[in-house]
């Protein structure tokens, strides 16, 4: 059921850019689209930091 509520969810970020009333709204799209993939994989670095870390102690 998760998958496909996924699916659902995705935002069609190339319908998003025609509707874009300009350039500065485009950049917004862009940036919202990969910051959370940027925010999960600095997350997911620090675990595996840390975990390193507290290994190698």
């Amino acid at each position: 059921m998760k998958p496909i509520l996924f699916l659902i969810q995705q935002p069609d970020i190339e319908e998003k850019m025609k509707e874009a009333p300009d350039s500065a709204y485009e950049i917004g799209v862009v940036i919202g689209s990969y910051l959370p993939f940027v925010i999960l994989a600095g997350i997911a670095y620090a675990i595996y930091y840390y975990n390193k870390k507290k290994r190698g102690s």
